[in-house]
């Protein structure tokens, strides 16, 4: 491949395409009944991990909160993060379950905020798996601010603990997020994307 054709391969624009917004609606669908389906087997498993000390649950968040980083990577495009969480978080919602709209629709809204966060560092320049990790990690702490916030009576240690342990366990997601990219890529069914087109060039 010429140099020329390498740079036009790779070159990276921040405007939307429809092929963005459908792919990125599409991981926010499926996330959000992946999410949905966690809401429904998670009760024993917080309580479990909550057990352990207040706060150490914050190790399972990483399961809502891959949405948005994991469109994000994809389709590379500021915004993707918070457009793919926030929708998944309102089909969650839609679909039901025992959190309602502030333990649904506004923490995802959150936490998609936070993700952005983590690539805007960057400024949507780096797409990588530091940057993954870290807007994934990212969404871990807004997960972690909105309940710290809309729960008052914690107390410090539950705080700190429940803060660590999201970051932890969104950081984790973002690895995943990564070499799920990167899997799909593989297959060529990115190729539309720049995601798609880098791998190739490896």
């Amino acid at each position: 491949m010429s140099a020329n054709e390498t740079n036009a391969a790779t070159k990276h624009s921040n405007k939307w395409r429809i092929v963005d917004i459908v792919v990125a609606a599409i991981i926010a669908i499926a996330s959000g009944v992946i999410f949905w389906g966690w809401d429904v087997v998670c009760a024993v498993p917080l309580a479990v991990f909550g057990a352990v000390t207040p706060g150490f649950e914050g190790l399972l968040n990483g399961f809502w909160l891959f949405a948005g980083p994991l469109a994000a990577i994809i389709v590379r495009k500021p915004g993707a993060a918070l457009f793919a969480e926030t929708l998944a978080a309102f089909l969650e919602l839609t679909l039901g379950n025992q959190w309602g709209v502030g333990g649904s629709l506004i923490v995802g809204i959150v936490q998609g905020l936070f993700a952005e966060i983590g690539l805007a560092i960057f400024l949507y320049k780096k797409w990588d798996l530091v940057s993954v990790v870290l807007s994934n990690a990212f969404a871990g702490i807004g997960c972690a601010v909105y309940y710290w916030i809309t729960n008052p009576a914690w107390g410090p240690v539950q705080v700190i603990v429940y803060l660590v342990t999201s970051f932890i366990s969104g950081a984790v997601f973002g690895v995943v997020c990564w070499y799920l990219q990167r899997a799909l890529a593989a297959t060529g069914v990115l190729d539309r994307f720049e995601s798609g087109r880098a791998q190739a060039l490896v």
